[in-house]
């Protein structure tokens, strides 16, 4: 227990936050470890604790070990409300603030002795460093010792504001599209190549005002800033948007959910993956605008 959290966290003291103890007994638990097996399991620097090449080797035991103990626990004590622990999940900030959030009341009716640490900068966490355990992301892992699977599709779309649309009149072609200020990512911040899309749209449209977050271009368009491509899911929740040249402009990207191999089984984490794409199939319909969608945004004409 104390090796695999200091093996995930890298840090003493992020390690005994998560097991509820001090800095120290964390510590004098990994000495005793490394001196009753005479091996030495980490490197010590500033930055915290890295995994020797034996410590990487003895994660993998150490994790089939950790997971017949929880499936054995489940077994006698009664299934998924005597889990506990804490599991770090890593997500686009659109996924996780405009959705997710929405449904952790759900997830702590569920599983009211699991934490979950949710992570959402712009960043890719690194899973096989252990960063974090499960990762909900916009584009596969190339290679790797990896579960992965596409829990949704999701659809996007040019939107202004009422009253930006109003003031600037109707868009009525791509080529238009040019005549109108853009909202967008900071191109070399672009951390997914799933969000480099303005180019899908049109070649020649660049952003006047960019940010790394996804917030900040929903805000700005709100505010009559300008045009801005954003998922369905998001800006249906915002009636004073409305969606420019909807017969002809969709664009579809798609959410992954990937954890590390030797995660997968980990009842806790298991439980996670299973509540994430229990939640993500029930609101299918919130990630694609249905061509008979009237209930907000009608399109620009």
């Amino acid at each position: 227990m104390f090796f695999l959290a200091v093996a995930r966290t890298g840090q003493l003291s992020t390690a005994a936050r998560q097991l509820r103890t001090s800095h120290a007994t964390v510590s004098r638990r990994i000495d005793r470890l490394e001196f009753a097996l005479k091996v030495k399991l980490f490197e010590r620097n500033p930055r915290g604790y890295v995994l020797t090449v034996v410590g990487q080797r003895f994660v993998e035991t150490a994790e089939k070990i950790e997971a017949e103990a929880e499936r054995l626990q489940a077994e006698i004590c009664g299934g998924a409300t005597v889990q506990r622990g804490v599991i770090r999940m890593s997500a686009p900030e659109g996924f996780a603030n405009f959705f997710l959030t929405h449904r952790l009341g759900d997830f702590s009716a569920a599983y009211p002795n699991l934490a979950l640490e949710l992570v959402t900068i712009q960043q890719i966490m690194s899973l096989s460093r252990k960063e974090a355990d499960i990762a909900v992301a916009l584009d596969p892992p190339k290679a790797g010792p990896y579960f992965c699977e596409k829990i949704s599709d999701y659809s996007l779309h040019v939107y202004g504001s009422r009253r930006y649309l109003a003031r600037h009149g109707p868009v009525r072609s791509r080529d238009e599209l040019l005549q109108h200020p853009f909202i967008g990512y900071i191109e070399d911040m672009i951390f997914a190549p799933g969000l480099d899309y303005l180019g899908d749209v049109h070649p020649g449209i660049k952003a006047r005002f960019q940010s790394s977050s996804i917030f900040a271009q929903l805000t700005a368009t709100r505010n009559d800033l300008g045009l801005c491509i954003l998922p369905h899911f998001v800006a249906k929740q915002h009636p004073e948007l409305e969606i420019v040249l909807a017969d002809e402009i969709e664009l579809r990207r798609h959410y992954w959910l990937i954890c590390h191999h030797d995660l997968r089984h980990v009842p806790r984490v298991r439980m996670v993956i299973d509540f994430l794409s229990g939640i993500v199939n029930a609101h299918q319909s919130s990630f694609i605008r249905a061509l008979d969608d009237s209930t907000v945004n009608a399109p620009s004409r």
